[in-house]
């Protein structure tokens, strides 16, 4: 499946703004993209956002990633 990258996400993976990754849940998509990209670890501990075809999620890992679905990670906003 089609990963979309933003931000800081990005430089993380090489600059990429999207990258190809098999997962059948978020949570094995992060392990994934850690084992790949060791980079992105901080920006997980940071936390991030997952958006599985417009549906966002921000600590509900185990949830399935259809196939065909459009999937974007974006780094969280921090409130002040």
């Amino acid at each position: 499946m089609q990963i979309s990258l933003t931000g800081p996400l990005r430089s993380a993976a090489g600059d990429a703004a999207s990258l190809e990754i098999e997962a059948k849940t978020i949570r094995e998509l992060l392990k994934k993209l850690v084992a790949q990209y060791p980079l992105m670890d901080e920006y997980l501990e940071q936390g991030i956002a997952v958006s599985v075809d417009g549906t966002m999620y921000r600590d509900d890992w185990d949830v399935s990633i259809p196939p065909g679905v459009e999937v974007v990670l974006l780094p969280r906003i921090q409130g002040g």
